[in-house]
């Protein structure tokens, strides 16, 4: 009887640390430092007409299968994922400066890829967060 309770303590005493883990992870996905010098960075492309939709175009093709058709962190390979995406169209994520959403989305982070090469145009990319801005609700 002792050994079956010294098992089902210890068993209680793994899943207790397993679930810190978890949530301590959890928490750490939310909390993204964003460096000073990016949140400052003002978007040369800034109040631009995107006439070539390149920045819709970037979207479709590197962000959608992730963060969804309008960005509510919905799309296909989402859950697949161990981290919660953001809905873009929130005040949350639409107050962050173009230059704190540019980190996010061209530097990234774990799960989040780095997209510079694969975005190797700078105006591109800028391009790409006006497209972010207009999944504002």
């Amino acid at each position: 009887m002792k050994k079956a309770l010294r098992k089902l303590t210890m068993a209680s005493l793994m899943m207790g640390a397993m679930l810190f883990l978890f949530t301590t992870n959890s928490s750490a996905q939310e909390d993204w430092t964003v460096p000073a010098n990016y949140k400052t960075m003002k978007n040369p492309k800034a109040g631009v007409s995107d006439a070539g939709n390149v920045g819709k175009a970037l979207w479709d093709k590197h962000c959608k299968s992730c963060h969804g058709k309008e960005g509510f962190g919905d799309g296909t390979k989402a859950e697949e994922l161990d981290t919660e995406l953001s809905d873009f169209s929130t005040d949350e994520v639409q107050s962050q400066t173009d230059g704190e959403l540019y980190y996010k989305a061209i530097i990234g982070r774990d799960e989040m890829p780095n997209f510079e090469k694969k975005i190797p145009s700078e105006a591109d990319r800028w391009l790409l967060i006006n497209y972010i801005r207009t999944l504002k609700k």
